[in-house]
């Protein structure tokens, strides 16, 4: 049978759905349920469904964010989304990502069982057997690509934002719904580096406009750009700059000196 995932962070409507459809005739079994989005995550790596049902405007989540991770992960998974947002260009960005029906609460079971209807022939359409665990599918689809486009920006996104702290490959993957494995390969695909390439390359990018402030020790700017130890701050600037942070700094004050001197005698 189709496996079935549903997650709502309401447990009346999580229980109504899991009971009130007669899932039987759909070839459907309710495989697990979730209360939030990482809860979701979690069941849908682990039960690798056919079918979500999902709410998206549940607490501490990205709702548009997790669809992506989702879609991203597993390719062929029929996704139905059951909100009360109801923004337009919400269910836009959801439908580009993939998502096979927005709908809106409250909706009628009519409403619900036509989705799951949907989603069971867009299976059947794709061969998706009922016992197969092929839900990953290809990742040549364009839907799929736009879901590894959304996810991979958001993973710059948060990595710009958060450069200065300690921040891990594991924490990047929980902000945008995704496994370790799954986002370091996105990384590796799209941008043709890994996680540690990027971070570097955003701190060091980062240095180089600090290094213009001659207030600051070097120490200091290695400090705040999230380098908890000066000798790999050190060795990282070097490898890619050519030069040692100081060095790069006497050349940039030099330049902005003769720059000023220019203005002065013209």
């Amino acid at each position: 049978m189709y496996k079935v995932v549903i997650i709502d962070d309401e447990p009346i409507i999580v229980e109504g759905i899991s009971r009130m459809i007669s899932w039987e005739q759909y070839n459907c079994t309710v495989v697990a349920t979730a209360n939030d989005g990482n809860e979701g995550g979690e069941v849908i790596r682990k039960y690798k469904p056919h079918i979500v049902i999902t709410d998206i405007a549940m607490p501490d989540m990205d709702g548009l964010t997790m669809i992506a991770g989702i879609k991203s992960e597993f390719s062929n998974l029929e996704i139905s989304i059951l909100t009360g947002y109801r923004k337009f260009e919400y269910a836009r960005q959801a439908i580009n990502l993939g998502v096979s029906r927005f709908l809106l609460k409250p909706s009628s079971m009519e409403e619900i069982e036509e989705a799951i209807k949907t989603m069971v022939n867009s299976l059947k359409s794709h061969n998706i057997l009922p016992d197969s665990e092929d839900n990953e599918g290809t990742q040549n689809t364009r839907l799929d690509s736009e879901a590894n486009n959304f996810i991979v920006n958001n993973a710059i996104k948060y990595i710009e934002q958060n450069y200065a702290h300690k921040i891990t490959l594991s924490e990047v993957a929980e902000k945008t719904y995704v496994s370790q494995w799954h986002l370091s390969k996105l990384l590796n695909r799209n941008l043709g580096q890994n996680f540690s390439e990027i971070l570097n390359n955003i701190r060091i990018r980062e240095a180089i406009e600090l290094l213009r402030d001659p207030s600051l020790r070097i120490g200091d700017i290695s400090e705040k750009v999230g380098f908890v130890d000066l000798t790999h701050f050190s060795r990282i600037f070097k490898k890619k700059m050519g030069i040692s942070a100081n060095e790069y700094r006497n050349t940039i004050l030099e330049s902005s000196d003769i720059k000023k001197t220019s203005y002065k005698k013209g």
